[in-house]
């Protein structure tokens, strides 16, 4: 099956009042960008799996960024080198640092930068445990050339319209997935007609 708009419209429209707009058992991919307004995992919760879920938030950021951590044990000397895969440097930029000194009172030091897909730890002390984590800012080529904005002026045809129009006090006409679809239109009106009033208890 395949949906298919050469036009500006959208190649694909679907809504459930009910269940799930769609449900995918199996692998998703999507080649281009992904916008949501929220996100997590869901599984069976690992202590009580056949009676509840285990949700986890994603973790967002303003940049296309990664996060890496790991632990490591310095020498006799203090000093620990950090190898990271041989596409590190060529997947990130901009790295940001974080040490922590495990199971002991010890300071440690980014003694040298990301360079070459490793960089260097040194502590005041042999033999440290050091937990670190480093972050950086994807630059692949694909990256570059779809950099997500973190404002975005709505267009024209949206001004005044709102993804969830009832957060806002809105009326449920006022939302962006209406005005693209007559139906979602007429579906908006009947969940604003289902929708109990507020009782005044809190």
């Amino acid at each position: 099956m395949a949906a298919i708009n050469t036009t500006s419209g959208d190649g694909l429209f679907a809504q459930s009042n009910g269940g799930f707009a769609a449900f995918f058992l199996g692998d998703v991919d999507v080649d281009g960008r992904l916008s949501k307004a929220g996100g997590s995992f869901k599984i069976d919760h690992p202590l009580d799996p056949a009676n509840k879920y285990l949700y986890h938030s994603f973790v967002e950021s303003p940049d296309m960024m990664n996060i890496y951590n790991g632990i490591v044990v310095t020498d006799a000397t203090g000093r620990a080198v950090v190898e990271m895969p041989d596409w590190f440097d060529a997947l990130n930029r901009d790295f940001r640092y974080q040490l922590t000194a495990i199971g002991q009172f010890a300071q440690a030091i980014v003694a040298s930068k990301m360079s070459n897909n490793s960089f260097t730890i040194q502590t005041d002390k042999p033999n440290v445990e050091v937990s670190w984590q480093v972050t950086g800012v994807r630059h692949d080529a694909w990256a570059n050339a779809n950099r997500i904005p973190v404002e975005e002026t709505k267009a024209d045809n949206e001004r005044g319209l709102y993804l969830h129009p009832e957060l806002f006090g809105a009326p449920a006409e006022k939302s962006i997935a209406a005005s693209r679809h007559a139906v979602a239109a007429e579906a908006k009106k009947g969940e604003a007609r289902a929708r109990p009033t507020s009782s005044g208890l809190r």
